[in-house]
């Protein structure tokens, strides 16, 4: 009895795994035009364009790895930046980390601004918004406060915007980490996030997102969606943030530059609920595409194949065959595009991350609750609402 169920089970994951090969084949082709496009870029990033700019942080306590991210900002080959910190509070611990920068570089502009309004359910743009009235420049730049960067980082992020059409550039990342479950995590950024990025540039002819580690627009392209108050109700707020100025007509660019964050040290429970939380913000806003994302999943398919056809040499080599595409697009990805040499060395942990994936996957369908910077929200929408 057991021997006939597992029988069609075998099949039905061998059809998965094949569906996820598909995609890696995708994913690899996307990473391979992404690394022949680079050429240009670099190219762009040597204009003389250099608008003056404004860079906005908004903070919310501190931690051993932000004042060496502040201090990356501070040390950028470009002629005119100002640096604007926002805190809810002067109470915050961020605070002191602002001063004693402002201390070690007394020739940048560094501003530190206390944003007491509550003007949404998100604290972080609502914060955002009243940094943005202090802001000089017409350009603005918007990253989280753990973002380490190279001296070129503005450079680089700006100079796809010298051509008008060009309403708002990111870029991607890689995970710095300590802890076993956070390796894991980082292992996920680089050989899985990174390629879902590039592979949705292809398939929705270019980028219609923002990402978090760097939101440059224009000030213009802010205005012409009602500014960042649009935003307020929002949790992905840099992912709508794209979307809204996409659809307002503007080009979005991926910039020529990878930055850096850095994961807590915390264990796998922990990994597990940050992850949940996130996708299940993604099957909030991209519902059916999310629901095609079971389809990626080809190495834990092939190995439930395996595992169900009792080691049958079409399914082993079904496994080894999923396994060279997902192990090679990891490697493209961690190494040539993201330069992220820690990634590389733990993509022994590929397989174990993407059983992890599959699981988050089922059970970002178990509800819509969040918690958010120890808040309990549920979703709708892509918006937060008070649990």
């Amino acid at each position: 009895m057991l021997k006939s169920l597992l029988h069609p089970a075998a099949y039905l994951f061998a059809l998965l795994a094949l569906c996820g090969f598909g995609y890696l084949c995708l994913s690899l082709w996307s990473e391979l035009r992404y690394l022949a496009r680079r050429r240009s870029l670099r190219l762009e990033a040597q204009s003389s364009f250099a608008p003056g700019i404004s860079i906005l942080k908004p903070l919310r306590g501190s931690d051993r790895q932000m004042y060496e991210s502040f201090r990356s900002h501070c040390l950028q080959d470009y002629p005119a930046y100002e640096i604007i910190f926002g805190v809810s509070s002067t109470d915050d611990d961020a605070v002191a980390e602002v001063e004693r920068l402002q201390r070690e570089f007394p020739e940048r502009a560094i501003r530190l601004v206390v944003c007491p309004e509550v003007l949404g359910s998100n604290g972080k743009v609502s914060n955002l918004v009243q940094m943005m009235r202090q802001a000089r420049y017409d350009f603005l730049l918007i990253n989280d406060s753990d973002i380490r960067v190279l001296p070129d980082y503005l450079r680089r992020v700006v100079a796809p915007m010298a051509d008008e059409r060009v309403g708002l550039v990111t870029a991607l990342y890689r995970a710095g980490s300590g802890s076993l479950a956070s390796r894991m995590e980082a292992v996920g950024i680089a050989t899985d996030f990174a390629g879902g990025v590039l592979c949705a540039m292809e398939l929705d002819g270019g980028l219609r997102f923002g990402l978090g580690s760097t939101l440059a627009f224009r000030r213009k392209a802010a205005e012409t969606i009602g500014g960042l108050e649009a935003l307020l109700d929002y949790l992905a707020d840099d992912h709508e943030l794209g979307r809204m100025i996409a659809d307002a007509g503007y080009r979005l660019a991926l910039a020529d530059t990878v930055v850096e964050t850095h994961l807590p040290a915390y264990g796998f429970g922990a990994m597990f609920q940050h992850q949940l939380r996130w996708a299940r913000t993604i099957r909030d806003l991209r519902k059916l595409s999310y629901v095609g994302t079971l389809l990626t999943f080809g190495l834990p398919w092939a190995m439930l194949a395996a595992l169900c056809a009792a080691g049958a040499p079409w399914s082993l080599a079904l496994v080894a065959v999923v396994a060279l595409a997902r192990f090679a697009s990891g490697y493209t990805l961690a190494g040539p595009i993201l330069g992220d040499h820690q990634a590389l060395r733990d993509l022994w942990m590929i397989p174990a991350r993407d059983l992890a994936g599959l699981a988050i996957w089922f059970a970002s369908f178990t509800g819509d609750t969040i918690v958010w910077r120890g808040e309990r929200f549920h979703l709708k929408d892509g918006k937060l609402i008070r649990a």
